[in-house]
């Protein structure tokens, strides 16, 4: 009797060793389960996230003075604007703060119209830009534009004055302001809207049909170029990186030894003989 006694119990303490190793068992199966769960979770997430960065590369975005707030006028600055270091470049009433290029005075192949400066040249071809009284070398510019068909115009900075060249674009980088979708010839993706000319295609087009006022931003930070379109970054580039010399001397450039040779230059708008307005043209110097 003590023999079966004994016999019942080793029996009953085997099926308990049992039962525990297989609770564990499928405890550890299951928590392997629920961890498998979790990690293909978590790659999903990485996948979704990285994703989401591809597809918004390139359309980051600008928070400027260039939208009007509730209630300002064309051609003003909100008292926020005044106290983050803003200036206002054109007051929609006259030129001061301008002139022609290699000129003392403001050329009369540009006026003023509807608060707007615009240009009276005719026929598409290059005229008379007129630029900045004061040269910049670190900052943030906001501009408003507005094309008619076909127009051809750009934003071009860091120039350098004298006699020997002709023309702005000559020595200073151009932010593109063009009318592409209606251009007679085919164009280059470095020379549509918003692009950095002859350089740098925009990276999105978030342009805005003609007869619809655009908003540029120019940023100017030592060799750190940004340029933004509608509040989306168009352009970004580093002067005299690897890049941006192979591309200086390798395209349209190479005949203009002196083009992005200076950092602190003058700003202007281009007169390409094509009609195009432009107001609340505000600096911020960085």
């Amino acid at each position: 009797m003590q023999t079966n006694k004994k016999k019942l119990k080793r029996l009953f303490i085997v099926k308990v060793d049992v039962w525990e190793n297989t609770t564990i068992f499928q405890y550890k199966k299951q928590q392997q389960k629920q961890n498998q769960k979790m990690k293909n979770l978590a790659i999903k997430i990485s996948l979704c996230i990285m994703a989401f960065a591809v597809m918004t590369a390139g359309a980051q975005t600008v928070k400027t003075s260039g939208k009007l707030g509730k209630n300002q006028k064309n051609n003003t600055l909100t008292e926020a604007e005044k106290k983050e270091g803003w200036t206002l470049l054109f007051d929609g009433k006259t030129t001061d703060g301008w002139h022609g290029y290699n000129m003392k005075v403001f050329p009369d192949c540009w006026t003023i119209e509807d608060e707007s400066l615009t240009m009276n040249s005719k026929g598409g071809g290059e005229s008379l830009d007129v630029l900045t009284n004061k040269e910049y070398r670190n900052f943030r510019l906001a501009v408003d534009y507005k094309l008619t068909k076909a127009a051809n115009s750009g934003v071009i900075f860091q120039i350098y004055e004298d006699p020997k060249y002709k023309f702005p674009y000559e020595t200073g980088p151009e932010f593109q302001v063009i009318d592409h979708e209606n251009w007679p010839d085919k164009l280059e993706d470095w020379q549509i809207n918003g692009a950095n000319y002859a350089m740098y295609p925009p990276k999105a087009r978030p342009y805005k049909p003609v007869g619809a006022w655009n908003n540029l931003v120019l940023e100017v930070k030592g060799n750190q170029v940004k340029q933004f379109l509608n509040g989306k970054l168009v352009v970004q580039y580093e002067k005299n990186s690897e890049e941006w010399l192979k591309l200086r001397n390798s395209g349209k450039w190479v005949n203009f030894p002196d083009w992005g040779k200076f950092d602190e230059g003058f700003i202007s708008l281009q007169n390409h003989g094509t009609k195009v307005w432009y107001r609340n043209i505000k600096i911020k110097e960085l």
